[in-house]
């Protein structure tokens, strides 16, 4: 592996001649490393060291340090093998011989070689002479070819500008027109967001009596007319707002689509207006004009995208796109009107079905309440009686009690009497006869008792509940008359549509 530039290291010297005991030591060899000067981009930078050689000590020569094979004792591995300069001649003279001076060229060769430069001389004379005839003749045909192409080229660009002009009256004319389309769709863009915006009063008005009427209480909670006719209102409302949000979806992509094609129109016109300017310049160029300059390549440069035939294709159509965006714009402005005109009559019709719904409504719960307030009284008056009959039920069982206690003494005295004289005499059977009696009185007065209250716990149901009808009656009333129709009273509805 290479070492680093100006990296100094110690390289200790190797020697074939085993060293002996006692000899002197032999110092360490310093060296620097260098790069090789050309760099190899496929393979790691090589690098090579200069070394200073030291003499080694003085030993006569021997046949085994002459011998290329030797090793010294210790070493593990074989030696390098190095050719001997001294024995070389002996075992290879033809490597010797080789390496002998010997003549390359003989007198022949030098003189083929001087013919060979006279007659190659000779040919490029003639080819010359001929190639000047040539070049003679071809300055004529080319300024003959040069004059008639330069008048043929101008013609031809004329009557580019000529087509060039007719197009680009034609585009300026359509772009007017669709200006003008384009402004009436972003004024019809306008009224339908305003119409969008203005359907968000009544809706929130009818959501607001949803809203109210939820607080209905009990049975009042009812689907009546009024929450049809609210729900249906919501329904054709928000029918309404989606038909315009469509409708304007529509009139935003009929406006994104005439900008794209005014865009194409501008560009046309641009282009032409540009290509115009050009072929004008180009026109009126000649030999004798100024800022003439050469263009290496030029010819072989081929900008062109299409063919005269295609370029007046392109632009019919493009004035042909034009038009057919400009009809699409003019039906949708028609459509879009009819939609504001009839979506307006269908929400005031709705309006005032449901405000009419609202005045029958009212008109009902008020009679309903009237009615209830007549049974409230008339179940006032029974529960008053059925109180003064519970006191006489009550009464009637407290002034059984002292017969009962009577009877009950009699009978409890009648236990103490001596043995054979606790006979079930008649008395003692009249006793127990009267106990029971009495008994089955108070149980037929206690349920007659029990039966007088379920009946006044029952009128007191039916006083709760007709009160409590009342009252649902009352906030009922109250929703509809006061909070919705407050709502719903003056509110301009067909004039926020079409605003």
């Amino acid at each position: 592996m290479a070492k680093e530039v100006s990296m100094c290291t110690q390289l200790q010297q190797w020697s074939p001649v085993k060293e002996t005991p006692g000899a002197p030591s032999i110092p360490p060899q310093v060296g620097y490393c260098f790069h090789s000067p050309k760099k190899h981009p496929w393979r790691p930078i090589m690098g090579y060291e200069e070394i200073e050689v030291t003499p080694m000590p003085s030993q006569p020569i021997t046949n085994t340090m002459v011998d290329p094979c030797y090793t010294p004792a210790g070493m593990a591995t074989e030696p390098l093998r190095f050719p001997n300069l001294v024995t070389g001649f002996d075992r290879s003279p033809e490597h010797a011989a080789r390496a002998a001076l010997y003549t390359r060229y003989t007198q022949n060769e030098w003189n083929q070689n001087s013919i060979k430069n006279y007659n190659e001389s000779d040919a490029k004379r003639n080819f010359s002479e001929r190639v000047r005839n040539d070049i003679m003749r071809m300055l004529r045909e080319t300024d003959e070819i040069g004059t008639q192409g330069q008048r043929d080229s101008g013609r031809r660009i004329g009557e580019r500008i000529t087509d060039t002009t007719f197009w680009r009256n034609e585009v300026s004319i359509e772009m007017e027109r669709l200006v003008a389309t384009c402004e009436k769709l972003n004024d019809t863009r306008r009224q339908l967001e305003r119409a969008i915006a203005g359907i968000e009063g009544p809706l929130h008005i009818v959501q607001e009596c949803l809203y109210h009427r939820e607080k209905r209480q009990g049975l009042e909670q009812v689907h009546d007319a009024v929450e049809q006719s609210l729900l249906k209102e919501v329904a054709t409302l928000r029918e309404c707002q989606d038909k315009f949000r469509n409708m304007l979806e529509k009139v935003r992509q009929q406006s994104k689509n005439c900008r794209a094609t005014q865009h194409e129109l501008e560009t046309d016109l641009r282009n032409k207006e540009y290509a115009l300017g050009i072929d004008n310049m180009c026109h009126q160029l000649n030999n004798f004009s100024k800022g003439l300059q050469f263009y290496a390549g030029i010819e072989r440069y081929d900008p062109t995208v299409c063919d005269a035939a295609r370029w007046a294709a392109a632009s019919a159509a493009t004035l042909q796109r034009s038009q057919s965006e400009r009809a699409k714009a003019v039906q949708m402005l028609s459509d879009a009107e009819n939609l504001i005109n009839v979506s307006a009559t269908e929400i005031w019709d709705q309006w005032s079905n449901t405000n009419s719904a609202f005045t029958r409504r009212i008109a009902e719960t008020i009679e309903i309440k009237n009615k209830l307030q007549l049974h409230l009284h008339k179940i006032q008056q029974e529960m008053f009686v059925v109180e003064k009959t519970l006191e006489l039920l009550n009464k009637a069982i407290e002034d059984k009690l002292q017969p009962m206690k009577v009877a009950h003494t009699r009978l409890q005295a009648r236990t103490a009497r001596p043995h054979l004289e606790k006979c079930r005499d008649d008395a003692q059977n009249r006793l127990v006869r009267e106990v029971c009696e009495l008994q089955e009185t108070m149980e037929a007065l206690r349920g007659k008792l029990a039966t007088a209250e379920g009946t006044h716990q029952t009128l007191l149901g039916v006083r709760a509940g007709l009160e409590a009808e009342l009252r649902y009656k009352s906030a009922a009333l109250f929703i509809d008359r006061d909070q919705c129709m407050g709502l719903r009273r003056g509110y301009p509805v067909t004039a926020a549509i079409k605003a």
